[in-house]
């Protein structure tokens, strides 16, 4: 068996969540940890998509670099982030995720969490990461514009709204275009959050 068809049987058990079939592999003498298939998904990235706490686990303490980006510019502290993977976020943060990193639209993990509305990844990486609450990314969007632009505004986002505030959001940061988050939140009716927003001291 080569290493490089062992490395993509890596990634293969990685997805399965085969824990045995794991170990065996990280015995093999020679084996690329960070070995990519054809979308540059590692085995860490690969089982962090099929949500498969227990192998992003082995992996990490095998030394899988958890910081590496696939072809979507994923890894597996964004994309934990993002779609509100609870048990990998919290692996991947205590292995030592870099919270800077962006994905794909030059946001950091706050955001995509934010505007899709995971509540417990969102007061996670606020309450345990460095992660940047006014990082704007590419589309010139903060978590909080996110969280009134591409949400419904219901409660689940007020939540998001009210935590994004409470742990520093700067309420006046606008879109490209210049508009505010409080605008935004009266064009679309969202009275909840536009008087949370002005309580904090939006104009």
């Amino acid at each position: 068996m080569t290493v490089e068809r062992t490395g993509i049987d890596l990634i293969d058990a990685a997805v399965a969540g085969d824990i045995p079939a794991l170990r065996a592999l990280l015995e093999t003498s020679g084996l690329d940890l960070n070995i990519r298939d054809a979308r540059g998904r590692t085995a860490l990235m690969a089982a962090t998509y099929a949500d498969q706490p227990a192998a992003v686990d082995l992996l990490l303490q095998a030394g899988a670099d958890l910081d590496l980006q696939d072809d979507m510019q994923n890894n597996p502290f964004l994309y934990a982030g993002a779609e509100g993977l609870m048990e990998i976020l919290k692996l991947t943060h205590r292995a030592g995720a870099d919270p800077t990193m962006t994905n794909r639209y030059g946001g950091v993990a706050i955001i995509p969490a934010s505007e899709k509305g995971h509540l417990d990844a969102v007061r996670y990486l606020l309450e345990e990461t460095d992660v940047d609450v006014n990082h704007v990314n590419n589309l010139g969007w903060t978590a909080l514009l996110e969280a009134v632009i591409l949400t419904d505004g219901g409660p689940v986002f007020q939540q998001i709204v009210a935590e994004l505030i409470a742990h520093g959001a700067d309420v006046n940061i606008a879109d490209g275009d210049g508009v505010t988050p409080l605008q935004h939140a009266r064009q679309r009716g969202y009275r909840e959050i536009e008087a949370q927003l002005v309580n904090a001291g939006a104009s």
